[in-house]
């Protein structure tokens, strides 16, 4: 269990499972107030050093302030049980508050807890609607998977317009997998969305081939071989 440095990342698997603590918010959204900041910093330092119980107090005290990465970390607290006996429904209470103050990763969260029907009724429908507002705030995670959901027709329609139209988002912001994707959607392209576009295929399979995904270096050299069988053919 550690605290996670930016970029934000927490991971919930379960009810009992093990998550990264928030240290601070996006650069695009607003600051809480400075005492807040200031107590969340400290909590964060205490958990560091294993202070659990001191810990507790700080993002206590920051969260009923209105911090929202207060409000998320509490809430992981009370769900891990650290500091305290488990209380996951109160710990629920406290990640709706950080999701409903515009955390991005609190909106996920509620959305993977909707998806997997953990802590609170299975609706992939709830589900994509909190991915939705996570994603439309920059969380990639989130735009991954309302993307995925787009595309198997997963608690919405089946769209692979709207898939593609976020796979591109999460591939701007630097996602290998979702540059694979877009990558095989110009590959092949796609009637109404997009056209087939090889050199943009190529474009996007080298960005995620970086990323070191090797099925995209594997696209990319055959495209690179087919090109060149094409000019020798000529």
């Amino acid at each position: 269990m550690s605290i996670a440095r930016p970029p934000i990342a927490a991971l919930l698997a379960g009810a009992a499972a093990a998550c990264l603590l928030c240290m601070q918010p996006a650069a695009s959204a607003p600051q809480p107030p400075a005492p807040a900041q200031a107590q969340t910093r400290d909590a964060v330092a205490a958990y560091e050093a294993g202070n659990f119980d001191q810990a507790l107090r700080g993002f206590a005290n920051a969260a009923k302030q209105g911090n929202r990465l207060a409000q998320f970390n509490f809430a992981m607290m009370l769900l891990r049980g650290e500091g305290t006996a488990a209380r996951p429904q109160e710990a629920l209470v406290w990640l709706k508050k950080a999701a409903d103050n515009q955390m991005t990763h609190a909106q996920y969260t509620w959305g993977d807890l909707y998806e997997r029907g953990e802590l609170v009724p299975k609706s992939l429908e709830e589900a994509n609607r909190w991915y939705a507002l996570a994603a439309q705030g920059g969380h990639v995670q989130a735009q991954m998977a309302l993307a995925t959901n787009y595309f198997t027709g997963r608690g919405v329609p089946r769209d692979y317009g709207q898939a593609f139209a976020w796979y591109s988002r999460a591939a701007i912001a630097g996602d290998g997998g979702a540059q694979y994707i877009v990558g095989s959607y110009y590959e092949h392209g796609e009637p109404g969305v997009v056209d087939q576009d090889i050199e943009q295929a190529k474009i996007w399979y080298a960005r995620s081939a970086a990323h070191g995904d090797p099925g995209a270096l594997a696209k990319l050299r055959s495209l690179l071989e087919e090109a060149v069988r094409g000019r020798a053919a000529r």
